[in-house]
């Protein structure tokens, strides 16, 4: 049976006596997408512990932050379906006490695309996989390519600060249509699900295309823009193709280089990436 970590001091107690233990940052409203990376943990760790967050720091928007949704319920039962065997499911007060006044900032690959779009929301981000990493210090800890700069800005971080325990870099998973699976799908209508394909279908014309013809990154992003554009549901913010290290744009194609891409459908901010080249 998963156990449920209400408090930290629940937690430091369930921890003590551990070893080998995987930790799967998440903000529930768990998916197939949050089930893939509890399986991967399920390989090389005795424990695995799925943190449930909604982190009010990383939101820019208050509604955003309110239609957020949340169901323990559900998220406990696909945690136990998929080998985790505890949820650590603090409120706000455990994370974030009386007085807190610490931000950790992340420079050099959150100021473009989504630290531009959303201000302020990877210094949200730093900060609680920093107090969540103190506090389980997994052994650990997986994460989803989908969004990959979070996943750049998070090793930075992991290196420059030496935090505990090791992070795990997993593959997007997606629908059977090809969308990324994310807990915002839900808030897109039918119609504006079915606009949103035209960014996966994109990007693996663009991959497609790139492995046959080994074309600039700059024609590649103009042919991706077109094809996105061309469908009036989605407002293309951005799309580039860049260094997977740096997340700099790159004047030609490598080993590696991953292309990244976010609209607005319904609404809905919707992000996705793939790499080009395979390493």
């Amino acid at each position: 049976m998963t156990k449920i970590l209400r408090t930290l001091a629940d937690l430091r107690v369930w921890r003590a006596d551990r070893r080998g233990v995987g930790l799967v940052p998440t903000m529930g409203a768990l998916h197939a997408g949050h089930r893939s990376l509890i399986e991967r943990a399920t390989n090389g760790n005795g424990e695995i512990v799925v943190s449930i967050f909604v982190n009010p720091a990383q939101f820019t928007n208050a509604d955003d932050l309110a239609r957020y949704p949340r169901d323990l319920d559900a998220d406990a039962e696909i945690v136990a379906e998929a080998g985790g065997t505890a949820i650590y499911a603090p409120d706000a007060s455990e994370m974030y006490p009386a007085g807190f006044a610490t931000c950790v900032s992340v420079t050099g690959v959150t100021e473009d695309y989504e630290g531009e779009a959303r201000p302020g929301h990877f210094d949200g981000v730093a900060t609680v996989v920093t107090i969540l990493l103190n506090q389980v210090r997994p052994d650990r800890s997986y994460f989803g390519e989908k969004d990959f700069q979070q996943l750049a800005m998070i090793r930075r971080m992991h290196r420059d600060l030496s935090l505990p325990g090791e992070i795990i870099e997993c593959p997007t998973v997606r629908d059977h249509d090809g969308l990324a699976l994310s807990s915002r799908n839900s808030r897109l209508s039918e119609s504006g699900r079915q606009a949103a394909l035209v960014l996966s279908s994109t990007l693996f014309a663009m991959r497609d295309h790139a492995l046959d013809n080994l074309e600039s990154p700059r024609r590649l992003t103009v042919m991706g823009a077109v094809l996105i554009s061309a469908n009036p549901a989605v407002a293309l913010d951005y799309l580039e193709i860049v260094d997977p290290a740096t997340l700099d744009p790159v004047d030609a194609l490598a080993q590696g280089s991953r292309a990244l891409v976010a609209a607005t459908v319904d609404g809905v901010r919707v992000i996705d990436t793939i790499e080009l080249i395979p390493r």
